[in-house]
């Protein structure tokens, strides 16, 4: 039970390590803000998750398993909220391709508040 153990906390830091490699790929050949922070946020956020999930699972039974959750919850907490201001500031300082945009919805939105 053990073993079967490691090797599956074995295969979540690989497959974590994947994800977070596919992240910075992403940002590396993503052409502009809004599509980089998308690779920056999603793969990485599940790629660290995964990761920590598998030093649980290799650290079983020692107390740094609750500081590992405790990490897994920050991470889920602040990367969604960075990404949103991220993506707020690189929309006002027009930090992006209006061509890949598929609709502007804060165009709309800020028309509205000028009213």
């Amino acid at each position: 039970m053990s073993s079967a153990l490691d090797l599956l906390g074995a295969a979540l830091v690989l497959v974590g390590a994947l994800l977070a490699l596919a992240a910075a790929i992403g940002v590396l050949r993503f052409p502009d803000t809004l599509s980089r922070m998308h690779a920056a946020t999603k793969p990485q956020t599940l790629g660290m998750v995964l990761t920590l999930l598998g030093a649980i699972l290799a650290l079983r039974g020692d107390v740094h398993v609750w500081m590992l959750l405790l990490a897994i919850v920050f991470q889920l907490v602040t990367a969604p909220v960075v990404a949103q201001r991220v993506g707020q500031v690189a929309y006002q300082e027009g930090c992006l391709r209006e061509d890949l945009l598929d609709g502007d919805e804060l165009a709309a939105a800020e028309l509205s508040d000028d009213r």
